[in-house]
């Protein structure tokens, strides 16, 4: 069999934020290799994928989809749930501990894929949080390599270890989740194996670049002690995978961005899965509007309410949105928006965001600066670097 024949299996998370990358990766890595690539997930994930490769216009032949059985509704999750796209966050440590059941059909599809070429895949890259990965790569006589998706990185100060003394923390700046994590908590009993459990892979890949993040990098391998690679996804590959509707068309957003000066509009958006209060909205709207500058605002429900739900104009001030694209000041898109498209537009002067890292990389590839607005995992983090190490970020 030829170099060209290898086969990679991947494992994402359950989650856009974790299965475009994913998805991204793979591309990159069948174009530059021809290896054979097959992405294992659940069914309404794969078909999610499926519609992302679909709408990109490519074929990628080289990039399969394997479909994982997944009984959701086993472990106290809504029917049809398969990944955290509008589930409530008191029910994402259910659906990270069903993604453990995914082990067992893993390991038959590896040994499927063995069968069939005669040798085992050339390596299996799993999601960080899919430490199991580690053992079903051991037990098929391959290697597991870890991806993070992520960055590389009471009331007293604590410091970051491995870091240098400034990278310092105030627990009031972190989730109320992870100031809870005391190791008996379910989050702790989830991640804390899991991650442990990476830590034996043959490697880990980070979606990242040495100029961004040498110190993470850096206290990465000297706790590792493990080959530590940083691979970023081009804006093209992003661009190429975006299938979620937009609640605005691609024309009307770059019409409404064109009427603008250039560094003139801020764009808001706290991602896939996250959102403000009812209160937070309010004031922001407020502020918004006083402020007289113009601004694209991807707006979700608030805490608390269904994501997927109407939004309610009294979480506005009245009129609010009439005004806004009376004047043309401001243009709210519902649910979501294609973030690279706004972030490359010669209009937008900067991002206020929540910091999940896909963000972060997608306004530091267009040159756009940050103000920052954690509000879970390890965004907090994210938002120090960027205004500490950085500079280019405000909070």
């Amino acid at each position: 069999m030829g170099f060209d024949e290898e086969h990679i299996v991947m494992l994402p998370f359950l989650a856009q934020g974790h299965l475009i990358p994913f998805l991204a990766l793979a591309n990159q890595i069948q174009h530059r290799t021809g290896f054979k690539i097959t992405i294992a997930t659940t069914p309404l994930n794969a078909q999610y994928l499926r519609s992302a490769i679909s709408s990109s216009g490519q074929s990628d032949n080289n990039i399969h989809l394997a479909q994982l059985p997944f009984p959701s509704q086993d472990y106290g999750l809504p029917p049809n749930t398969e990944s955290t796209e509008n589930l409530p966050l008191n029910l994402i440590g259910n659906l990270c501990t069903a993604s453990q059941y995914l082990e067992a059909p893993t390991r038959r599809l590896v040994s499927d894929i063995t069968e069939q070429q005669g040798k085992p895949p050339l390596c299996l890259i799993s999601d960080v949080v899919f430490g199991w990965a580690v053992n079903v790569a051991n037990s098929s006589g391959t290697v597991n390599i870890a991806f993070t998706t992520c960055g590389a990185y009471d009331d007293e100060e604590f410091q970051l270890p491995g870091f240098p003394e400034r990278c310092r923390l105030k627990p009031s700046h972190l989730h109320p989740f992870l100031r809870a994590a005391d190791g008996t908590d379910s989050w702790s009993r989830y991640f804390q194996p899991q991650i442990s459990l990476s830590m034996k892979s043959f490697g880990w890949i980070c979606t990242t670049v040495e100029e961004i993040e040498p110190f993470g990098l850096q206290v990465l391998r000297n706790n590792l002690q493990l080959p530590v690679w940083s691979v970023l996804a081009s804006n093209i590959s992003r661009k190429k995978y975006s299938v979620k509707k937009s609640g605005i068309s691609a024309e009307r957003c770059n019409e409404w961005l064109d009427s603008h000066a250039s560094d003139s509009v801020v764009y808001i958006s706290f991602g896939s899965q996250n959102t403000i209060s009812a209160s937070q909205m309010m004031e922001l709207a407020i502020g918004l509007e006083k402020s007289g500058k113009p601004f694209v605002w991807v707006i979700r429900p608030p805490v608390g309410h269904d994501l997927k739900g109407e939004f309610r104009p009294e979480w506005l001030p009245e009129r609010f949105e009439e005004r806004m694209s009376e004047t043309k000041q401001g243009l709210l898109v519902h649910n979501w928006a294609s973030q690279l498209e706004i972030l490359s537009h010669p209009a937008t002067s900067a991002f206020v965001s929540h910091c999940g890292w896909n963000s972060v990389v997608e306004s530091l590839s267009q040159g756009v600066p940050i103000i920052g607005w954690p509000l879970a995992a390890e965004q907090a983090y994210n938002s120090k670097m960027l205004v500490e190490e950085m500079g280019v970020s405000g909070s």
